[in-house]
C-alpha cells in the first residue's frame, strides 16, 4: 500500500518542472507595478469589459478578462505573504488598490456615458456570488500559481483569468454606482473580493507546499497574527457565500419541484392552467386557470397536490376566464349562436354540393328506372338547369331531360313519360327532348 501510495504521489510531484527560485520572484514581480504597458491594458480591458456587459456579449467579456494584468498583484500578495516578504506585500497591495480604483473610475465613467443602462444577464450574473465562485477562485488560484512556477506554463494563465473572472465583477460595480443600484455595487464588489481573496490564499498554500524559500526575518510571535488575520479575513469573507449557496441550492430545488408539479396540474376538473408563475427566492407559485369555475374546495386540491412533489412555499390559485360567470355567460351564448348560424349554413352548403354530386349520377338511375317502362330508350341526360330571359330579371329552375330511342315514340307513350317524370324528379319545370336514332 505504502509502494502504491508512493509510485501515485510521483506523478503529483511539483519539483521536477519547477522553475528557479529567482526566476520565480523576478517573473511575480514583474507582473505587480501598474505603470506604463500594464496601466493602459489594464485601462483599455476595463472599456472592453464594459461593453461587453452593456451589450450583454459573452465573447466580448471573456476577451477582455484574457487581457487584464489584475492577476499580477493578487499573486504578488500570496506569494509575498508566504515568503514573509514585507516590502513586496506593501508593493503588491499598493498596486492591487489602485487598479481597482482605476478600474472602477473608468467602469463608472463609461456606464455613466452610456445610452444603455438594461440589466442585461450577464451584469446580473455578478450580483450574486455564493460558495461556488469561492471554489473557483481557489482553484483557479492554485492553477494559477503552479502555472508561474513551473517552466511549462502552457496556456494555463489565460484559463485562469477566464475562469477567476476578475474584470466582469470591477466593471459591474462601476455600473452599480453610475445607475445608483448599491445591490449591483456591493453584490459585484463581494464577488471581486471572493476572486482576490481566495486567488491570494490559493497563492500562499501553493507557495508553501513548493517550499520556496522566505525572504524575510519573522519573529514567531508576528507570524501567528500573519496567520491570525488571514484566518480571520478568509472566515469573513467565506460565511456570507456558504449561505448565498445554501440559498442558491434551496432555490434551485423549489424550481424543479414546482416545475414537476405544475406539468401535473396543468388540467384539473374542465379547468386549464393558462398562466404559471415560479417565484423561488420568495418561494411562491402563481396558477391562473381559465375553464369552469373553481369552487373553493376545489383549489384546496389543487394545492394539496403539491405535497407529493415536497414544495414547502405558498400556493396561489387564481380564475381566469370562466364560463359560468354572468359577463362571460352572455359572451358564451353569443358564441353559440354563432356557431348554430355558421353550422346551418355550412348544412345548405353541403346540400347544395351533395345535389351536385347526385347530378351527375341521376340520369343513370333515370335511364334504368325508364328502360324497364319502355324498352326502346337506350339513353339519358339528365341536367339541373337555370332558364334567364331577357325582359325579366327572374330566373325559373329548369330540369332538361334528353331521352335516346331507337324509334319513334308515340304522343300517348310522351305523355306517360312526362307524367313519369314529374313524380320522379318532383320538378316544376321539366324539358323533355326525345330523339330517335338507331344506336
Amino acid at each position: 500500500m505504502i509502494h502504491f501510495v508512493r509510485k501515485i504521489s510521483h506523478f503529483f510531484n511539483l519539483q521536477p518542472e519547477l522553475e528557479k527560485y529567482d526566476v520565480i520572484h523576478d517573473e511575480i514581480k514583474k507582473g505587480i507595478a501598474f505603470k506604463g504597458t500594464n496601466l493602459w491594458i489594464l485601462v483599455f480591458a476595463i472599456i472592453v469589459a464594459s461593453v461587453g456587459l452593456n451589450m450583454n456579449s459573452t465573447a466580448v467579456i471573456i476577451g477582455a478578462m484574457l487581457i487584464s494584468p489584475l492577476m499580477g498583484p493578487i499573486n504578488g500578495m500570496g506569494y509575498s505573504i508566504a515568503t514573509y516578504d514585507g516590502n513586496l506585500f506593501s508593493i503588491s497591495l499598493k498596486n492591487f488598490l489602485f487598479a481597482v480604483g482605476t478600474s472602477i473610475v473608468t467602469s463608472t465613467i463609461y456606464f455613466a456615458l452610456s445610452p444603455i443602462s438594461t440589466a442585461h444577464s450577464e451584469l446580473l450574473a455578478r450580483t450574486s456570488p455564493t460558495i461556488y465562485d469561492v471554489v473557483i477562485a481557489l482553484f483557479g488560484g492554485f492553477a494559477g500559481i503552479v502555472a508561474i512556477s513551473s517552466r511549462l506554463k502552457g496556456n494555463v494563465i489565460p484559463g485562469v483569468a477566464i475562469a477567476t473572472a476578475l474584470m466582469p465583477p470591477l466593471c459591474t460595480a462601476g455600473y452599480g454606482i453610475a445607475t445608483g443600484q448599491p445591490t449591483f455595487f456591493f453584490g459585484a464588489f463581494y464577488l471581486f473580493m471572493i476572486n482576490s481573496i481566495f486567488m491570494t490564499f490559493s497563492s500562499v498554500w501553493i507557495t508553501k507546499m513548493l517550499k520556496i524559500p522566505i525572504r524575510g526575518v519573522v519573529d514567531p510571535k508576528k507570524k501567528k497574527n500573519i496567520n491570525r488575520i488571514i484566518s480571520t479575513i478568509i472566515t469573513l469573507i467565506l460565511l456570507p457565500s456558504i449561505y448565498f449557496g445554501y440559498k442558491l441550492v434551496q432555490e434551485e430545488r423549489f424550481t424543479q419541484n414546482a416545475t414537476k408539479y405544475i406539468s401535473n396540474v396543468t388540467v384539473f376538473e374542465g379547468n386549464y392552467l393558462l398562466k404559471s408563475n415560479i417565484n423561488s427566492e420568495k418561494r411562491e407559485i402563481t396558477l391562473l386557470y381559465g375553464g369552469n369555475s373553481l369552487s373553493a374546495s376545489q383549489k384546496q386540491s389543487i394545492v394539496d397536490k403539491s405535497k407529493d412533489f415536497n414544495i414547502d412555499g405558498k400556493i396561489k390559485v387564481e380564475q381566469g376566464f370562466s364560463i359560468n360567470e354572468t359577463g362571460s355567460s352572455k359572451e358564451v351564448q353569443k358564441l353559440q349562436d354563432q356557431i348554430l348560424k355558421l353550422s346551418a349554413e355550412l348544412n345548405n352548403k353541403q346540400a347544395v354540393i351533395d345535389t351536385l354530386s347526385n347530378n351527375q349520377t341521376f340520369g343513370l338511375t333515370l335511364l334504368t328506372e325508364i328502360n324497364t317502362l319502355f324498352p326502346q330508350i337506350y339513353s339519358c341526360t339528365f341536367a339541373d338547369s337555370k332558364v334567364y330571359k331577357i325582359d325579366s330579371d327572374n330566373t325559373n329552375k329548369s330540369c332538361i331531360v334528353i331521352l335516346g330511342t331507337r324509334e319513334e315514340l308515340s304522343s300517348i307513350e310522351k305523355t306517360k313519360i312526362e307524367k313519369w317524370m314529374q313524380k320522379r324528379i318532383q320538378c316544376e319545370n321539366i324539358e323533355l327532348i326525345v330523339t330517335v336514332s338507331a344506336k
